[in-house]
């Protein structure tokens, strides 16, 4: 177990560093700082989600039971990716950090000048994801790997291929990073965003009940009221962000395609280019 946990905090912080550097010294890039730290810290949520979605397919497709069936890698890789979530706090206050300082950015003139002034900002800012990121810590991982008792590793491997839908959230910021609002690259993006949020993160607490369900032959609309108080309670808590955080990526889409298709693109401040600097930044890794 701890050899896992090492094996993580070693990873996703040196797949970081490694990135950042290479970005910063190889010749023909020589990216800044900032713009090194934001596109490393998406690479890195994109490479956990391609990880984390794998490892979900594999246990998934590996379960005839759904509830007694179990795969190795469960547990495995929830102690792999405990540190990420660790890592990702850092990492988004760092983003956070740099982006304040960007010319023309809209909270630049308002950016905290101190250290522990910022992290106050990027708390208020981001508090629903640091706390989703907390959760994920102290409450999703010792009940997924001491409380589950073996059982539901099929659970588990659905819940892991919610990561799908990470790597569009990434791009779709790196391409706001530069200013590439206008192109067809991030329409495309932004509906594939909207499609894989849709179907791998917010109809997937209802797959969930209806896989269980049909394995139990109860009808879906009584499930609720089969399953026992806690999974109600923990869906509840965990798809609600879920649909808040698409709730604003539909509204940030919807202005994208509403407003482009009535003027062209101008500067990147303007309101048809800035609508997602909320909205997209919102969700994160993801994730």
């Amino acid at each position: 177990m701890l050899s896992i946990l090492a094996a993580g905090s070693v990873f996703f912080p040196g797949l970081f560093l490694l990135s950042k550097q290479c970005l910063k010294y190889i010749p023909g890039l020589r990216w800044s700082e900032g713009d090194a730290v934001i596109v490393s810290a998406r690479l890195v949520s994109s490479v956990q989600a391609l990880m984390a979605s794998s490892a979900g397919y594999i246990i998934a497709s590996s379960c005839d039971d759904i509830i007694e069936d179990q795969h190795w890698l469960t547990s495995s890789y929830i102690l792999f990716a405990v540190p990420y979530f660790v890592y990702d706090i850092y990492a988004m206050f760092m983003c956070y950090w740099y982006k304040l300082r960007v010319k023309g950015h809209e909270e630049a003139a308002a950016a905290p000048k101190h250290v522990g002034s910022a992290l106050l900002s990027y708390l208020r800012r981001e508090f629903l994801m640091v706390l989703h990121h907390v959760v994920m810590v102290t409450v999703c991982f010792p009940v997924s790997v001491f409380l589950r008792h073996g059982k539901g590793d099929y659970f588990q491997g659905v819940m892991f291929m919610a990561e799908l839908s990470t790597p569009s959230v990434c791009l779709g910021k790196i391409l706001i990073q530069y200013k590439q609002q206008h192109t067809l690259l991030h329409k495309v993006n932004g509906a594939l965003m909207l499609v894989t949020f849709f179907v791998f993160r917010v109809l997937l607490f209802p797959y969930l009940y209806y896989a269980y369900g049909r394995y139990a032959s109860i009808p879906f609309h009584l499930v609720p009221l089969r399953v026992s108080w806690q999974c109600n309670l923990g869906a509840a808590l965990l798809m609600a962000p879920q649909l808040y955080w698409f709730s604003l990526i539909c509204r940030g889409a919807f202005r994208l395609f509403t407003r482009s298709s009535r003027r062209p693109p101008t500067s990147s401040s303007s309101p048809a280019n800035g609508y997602s600097m909320r909205s997209i930044e919102a969700e994160s890794s993801a994730h």
